[in-house]
């Protein structure tokens, strides 16, 4: 067993320089009872925009703070402490710039046993701990929750989680320990690993409540006074109800069963490449038995472990582009020059032209048209719409004026003079220069001479599409990535004609979609389609030289990627995926690679076969019957087939760069994770390129100096 009190934590005081230091001032509080409470407030005197961290200097303060709080409760002076944050926050855990510049894992190791040693004094006070969680509790935050005796929820609080493995590391302050022998194992696994890896899913506190992470939800007009009184009855004698804690039943059957399927999912849908899930996985299957301090000394371990690891330094890259870069667009114009966005025209009443719709009317709520060639395809298009609403409506994210109100801004027809008035117009017709040129040009002579111009083509040259429209200058790209309403990318391509004025308001717009925009050059694929085209190319390369098609699945597995390249392309469509690989070896024949059988096979309604989890396990017999006679018989092994990727791609990005296609390659990274799920172990792309020896094969240099890498490495 640890014993905190005999470690020596100087090494990592250096580390709280800088440090915005979250105070853990406490009050008083007399209750009904007459009983005292003692409130802490964590407060880092800044505003709800800069959250309460826990760095080394705070967890210091508030030991020193709970050391004072038992002395105060062995006296008899108090009968109970709560903790609680400032206005809508608890704490958004450790902050993570602090760990990640630990510089050994011996200090990795202190950072785990700091958090232990102090939030484990929540539970041995002498007196009874509340954790009032007002707000955001993220990581370490509700690992504070998890530490206290009860727990109570403001039912406005914004999030509720522990996104640890998400970033490569696992909740190493309790969670992974406290939480399963709390809630049950099945529902820790949600919590702790299902979540983080649905693009980190985090917890309404209504679902908090109901997995009895909390013991109590109250309203946010009176949730500190309706805690508290909560408390005293709780202290006089209340009983608390936690249904879901587990028993020896559980423990002894239900928790090995829940762990082995478990298993079995993660290595269906992520493979064995990231290591936190897995360890994760260790840490609670162990939980079920066993005193905590064993569980707190096994999160110490594997929280240095993985600190250390390529994969958090990756994961960190990857986080510090989305938090900061994402947020503010190299290359965006001023959003003064943007047009106001009263009325948008989108051009098609397909599939994707009406989740736009549904987009749109959403997220800028303001009048929608859509068209198309004739009205039986626009009232397709408009029941899609309506019926979406509709199941907004039902799961209660929409009440009944607001779905009737979103309903009454779409309209459907196939007059195009009501385009007239529309500020934003968008096409979404089939992806042939020649349709849209079309399009734009009858759209054109409607629309006011202000209006923006918009196409979502995938691969084509935006310049070309335009070339025949009075006002170029009016035209962007604005290329969407499905699920619209999911994935959180828009590329924005730029032609050498495209003014400030219409490139502005494809920006506002797209942050008022919800989505993060990276500006890109006006080249064949733009960025994440350019570059998943050389992946899935590289897969059909193989195929065609006589690999078969789970193999190659396999060889693509120390990617990282969320799924495999065959898996990709029946995600995308076989025709677009044929498609997008023509435009390609059009455009750099020596390159990229594409075979005239690929289209064949995009004529059949099913081209491979998979498991329960979606993996490709081969080509179906249709398939095969289409492959017969263009298949050759020198199957390239595994690591061929990766080496030839990774080379592939690390060539392909080092000549973005070179051509100006974006600024820098985090922009890259940052297209390649929002709009590929690229995965944040990965960094993106060119970390792992450099960490792989690709950028050095390829060019004789790194995409970064120094590498990205772990601690250990």
């Amino acid at each position: 067993m640890t014993n905190y009190d005999d470690i020596d934590f100087s090494p990592i005081q250096a580390l709280a320089d800088g440090e915005v230091v979250t105070h853990s001032p406490v009050r008083d509080i007399r209750l009904p009872s007459g009983k005292v409470l003692a409130l802490i407030t964590l407060d880092n005197g800044r505003d709800h925009n800069r959250p309460n961290t826990l760095g080394p200097a705070t967890l210091t303060e508030l030991g020193r703070t709970l050391d004072g709080l038992a002395e105060r409760a062995a006296q008899g002076e108090i009968h109970a402490v709560g903790i609680t944050g400032k206005q809508y926050i608890l704490a958004a855990g450790a902050d993570l710039s602090d760990i990640s510049r630990v510089g050994s894992k011996d200090n990795a190791r202190l950072i785990a046993q700091l958090g232990h040693k102090v939030l484990g004094k929540l539970s041995e006070l002498g007196v009874p701990s509340f954790a009032f969680v007002n707000g955001l509790a993220l990581g370490g935050g509700l690992e504070i929750a998890l530490n206290s005796t009860y727990r109570t929820v403001d039912a406005s609080a914004a999030a509720i989680a522990l996104p640890e493995v998400f970033l490569g590391i696992i909740p190493g302050w309790g969670g992974a320990y406290l939480l399963p022998n709390l809630i049950g194992i099945e529902n820790a696994l949600e919590v702790v690993i299902s979540n983080p890896l649905k693009q980190n899913r985090m917890l309404k506190p209504a679902q908090a409540f109901d997995y009895g992470i909390v013991d109590a939800i109250f309203p946010a007009a009176a949730f500190l006074e309706d805690s508290l009184r909560w408390a005293d009855g709780v202290l006089g004698g209340a009983k608390v109800e936690r249904k879901n804690e587990p028993g020896k039943i559980e423990r002894a059957v239900k928790w090995p069963v829940a762990i082995k399927m478990a298993r079995g999912m993660l290595e269906s849908k992520i493979g064995t490449v990231p290591r936190s899930p897995y360890v994760a996985l260790e840490l609670l299957e162990k939980a079920k038995s066993g005193t905590k301090a064993e569980g707190f000394a096994r999160e110490d371990e594997a929280l240095a472990e993985l600190v250390t690891g390529d994969q958090f330094a990756a994961s960190m890259y990857a986080f510090d582009l989305v938090q900061k870069r994402a947020k503010r667009p190299v290359g965006a114009p001023d959003k003064e020059l943007a047009k106001k966005v009263t009325k948008v025209g989108i051009i098609g009443a397909g599939l994707m032209a009406s989740q736009f719709a549904l987009l749109f009317v959403r997220k800028l709520q303001v009048p929608v048209l859509i068209t198309d060639l004739d009205q039986a395809r626009v009232d397709k298009g408009v029941a899609y719409i309506h019926e979406e609403i509709g199941k907004l409506e039902a799961k209660g994210r929409l009440d009944g004026d607001a779905a009737n109100r979103l309903r009454s801004l779409v309209t459907g027809t196939t007059d195009k003079s009501l385009y007239a008035d529309c500020d934003f117009v968008i096409e979404a017709v089939f992806e042939e220069v020649g349709v849209k040129q079309a399009v734009f040009g009858e759209i054109e002579a409607i629309v006011a001479e202000d209006a923006i111009l918009a196409t979502n083509t995938s691969s084509l040259s935006v310049e070309e599409i335009g070339s025949k429209l009075r006002h170029p200058e009016r035209l962007v790209g604005f290329h969407f990535f499905n699920p619209v309403a999911v994935m959180p990318l828009i590329e924005i391509v730029k032609t050498p004609q495209t003014a400030d004025a219409a490139l502005s308001t494809a920006f506002v717009v797209a942050k008022g979609l919800g989505k993060n925009a990276v500006l890109t050059a006006d080249a064949p694929g733009f960025v994440v389609n350019r570059l998943l085209a050389k992946v899935m190319g590289e897969a059909a390369r193989a195929v065609y030289e006589g690999t078969p098609v789970e193999d190659v699945e396999k060889a693509f597995a120390p990617l990282g990627l969320p799924m495999g390249p065959f898996q990709l392309i029946d995600l995308v469509g076989w025709k677009v995926a044929a498609h997008v690989q023509d435009t390609m070896v059009r455009a750099f024949p020596d390159r990229f690679y594409a075979n005239e059988n690929f289209h064949a096979l995009a004529e059949l309604s099913d081209v491979v076969e998979k498991d329960k989890g979606g993996r490709v396990t081969g080509f179906t017999k249709s398939a095969e019957k289409v492959l017969k006679g263009h298949v050759g018989k020198n199957p390239a092994s595994a690591d061929a087939i990766l080496r030839r990727v990774q080379d592939g791609l690390a060539q392909e990005i080092k000549i973005m760069l070179d051509e100006g296609v974006v600024p820098e390659v985090e922009d890259i990274d940052l297209c390649l994770i929002l709009g590929a799920g690229w995965p944040f172990i990965d960094g993106g792309a060119s970390p792992y390129l450099d960490r792989e020896g690709a950028s050095e094969r390829v060019f004789g240099a790194t995409f970064h100096s120094p590498v990205i890498k772990g601690i250990a490495s």
